[in-house]
């Protein structure tokens, strides 16, 4: 049985990554990133994703830019109960910059109300400060350059990237073939 790879994001655009890989009914998402940019890519945030969350066995990042981690709040929020895992220095990063995410969206939607030129009546943040805290529990940080098992069976495998602190390529094995994702994206 082979296994599938779903581009949810990083297509057509430099933002949003996320890639669902699918095998023998276990579901990993490697990424979990916004859409930021211009209208027509944020609306996009707001689009349920594809893939049902509570049907997500696990997560992998590869670093903590927003286009790479700043959905997990909305995924925990939607029904995603699994691991988040990444480098210790990734889990650092997003513990500071999920919540300040989740504080400016909350400021957004206020000064939308305000100002009343939302045409949402109110306008909502796309998740909180309180609710992307809650996605951090679920963070769990592994070491470089060491094998582990986001999923039983499925070999992964940090690499030092340069990117930004704890950004890493990733080296996935799912027992019928290797992926390998690197942790780039826009600076």
């Amino acid at each position: 049985m082979s296994a599938t790879i779903t581009f949810l994001g990083g297509a057509d655009t430099v933002t949003g990554s996320k890639y669902l890989i699918e095998h023998n009914q276990k579901r990993l998402l490697v990424d979990c990133g916004l859409f930021q940019g211009y209208k027509q890519l944020r609306l996009r945030n707001w689009s349920p994703l594809p893939a049902n969350p509570a049907h997500i066995d696990a997560v992998v990042l590869t670093h903590a830019h927003l286009d790479h981690s700043g959905y997990l709040p909305l995924l925990v929020k939607n029904g995603f109960r699994g691991r988040v895992h990444a480098t210790a220095a990734t889990c650092d990063l997003a513990s500071i910059l999920l919540p300040d995410s989740g504080h400016i969206q909350e400021e957004d939607a206020f000064f939308a109300n305000r100002h009343a030129f939302s045409k949402h009546a109110p306008a909502l943040p796309l998740y909180t400060k309180q609710e992307a805290i809650h996605c951090l529990k679920q963070l769990h940080a592994e070491h470089q350059g060491q094998w582990f098992e986001p999923i039983r069976g499925w070999k992964c495998r940090f690499q030092p990237a340069g990117h930004i602190l704890g950004a890493a390529s990733l080296l996935l094995d799912v027992g019928v073939g290797a992926f390998c994702f690197l942790a780039i994206g826009s600076p």
